[in-house]
C-alpha cells in the first residue's frame, strides 16, 4: 500500500504557510490603518478594514491589477519561503520576504496614489500675506 505524501516531511509546513499569509494580511492592515490615522479618520480601525476589501478612491483598472498582482506575488513568495525552509532560517526568510514584499507593494501604491490638492492649490485666487 502506498501512502500519499506532501513535498515536505515537516508536519507544521501548512501551519507556517497559513501563518505567513496571516502575517501578510496583518502587515497590510497595519499599513492601511496608519494611512487612515494620518488622514485624520474618525474611525481608523473600521475604515482600514473597509479599505482592505474596497477602496474609497478607485484606482484605474491597470493600476489596481498591478497592485493586486504585487500583493498576491508577495504573499506567494512568503508562503514559498515558509515551505522551502525550516528551523531558524524559516523565521528569518519569512520575515524578510514579507517585509520586502509589503514594502514593494506599499511603494507602488504610494507612487500611484492620487494626490489631493493642497490648501494653496485649492484656492488659486488667495495669496499669502506676511505680517510685518
Amino acid at each position: 500500500m502506498y501512502l500519499a505524501r506532501g513535498a515536505s516531511d515537516d508536519p507544521y509546513a501548512w501551519l507556517w504557510s497559513l501563518g505567513a499569509v496571516a502575517l501578510y494580511a496583518l502587515i497590510s492592515y497595519g499599513l492601511t490603518y496608519r494611512a487612515r490615522v494620518r488622514r485624520g479618520s474618525a474611525h481608523p480601525a473600521r475604515d482600514a478594514v473597509h479599505d482592505l476589501k474596497d477602496r474609497e478612491e478607485p484606482q484605474p483598472p491597470k493600476q489596481r491589477f498591478i497592485s493586486r498582482l504585487l500583493l498576491l506575488c508577495g504573499a506567494g513568495l512568503t508562503v514559498l519561503a515558509a515551505v522551502l525552509t525550516s528551523g531558524a532560517v524559516r523565521v528569518v526568510a519569512v520575515g524578510l520576504t514579507a517585509c520586502v514584499a509589503v514594502a514593494v507593494w506599499a511603494y507602488y501604491d504610494y507612487r500611484t496614489e492620487r494626490r489631493a490638492p493642497s490648501s494653496d492649490e485649492a484656492a488659486p485666487g488667495r495669496t499669502r500675506t506676511s505680517k510685518s
